[in-house]
């Protein structure tokens, strides 16, 4: 997919978070890693946006935690949703937000480029298609703050 980012729209199950973010990649991916997976229920399928192109409406009740001694999830603190997963830690990644695919009001045209933690998805389910795939080793060695997810 060569279309250039675009802008989209979203918000949470109840409404009470919602959110407009500029230069959206066509692009997702999915971590299979135990942390994501007990956070979403499954994989997070999720779309990396610039943090500073994310405007928020009722950030008020958005709460977040250190889920780790790098990054933070979020998530709205009325109806549960997941809204981003933030790196806080300076490493290439900072200064994004992932934010769950299935908050956004429309989904659809995406590619999924890759996946992570591969070796952790559970083997009832599959993606279709071709992607990069990472094992958790791979992952580790890559960003060696992983080691303790």
């Amino acid at each position: 997919m060569s279309e250039a980012p675009d802008t989209r729209s979203g918000q949470c199950m109840c409404g009470a978070v919602r959110f407009v973010a500029k230069e959206v990649p066509k692009t997702i991916s999915a971590c299979h890693c135990q942390m994501c997976r007990r956070w979403t229920g499954s994989a997070l399928l999720e779309v990396s946006v610039p943090e500073d192109a994310v405007t928020w409406e009722g950030v008020e009740h958005i709460v977040t935690r250190q889920s780790t001694p790098w990054a933070e999830r979020a998530w709205c603190r009325e109806c549960g949703s997941g809204v981003y997963f933030r790196m806080t830690a300076e490493n290439e990644f900072s200064g994004t937000l992932d934010i769950p695919l299935g908050i956004f009001d429309d989904p659809n045209g995406f590619e999924m480029t890759h996946e992570i933690f591969i070796d952790h998805k559970p083997d009832s389910f599959a993606y279709a298609g071709e992607r990069r795939q990472l094992t958790r080793a791979d992952c580790v060695a890559k960003f060696d703050r992983l080691d303790s997810v």
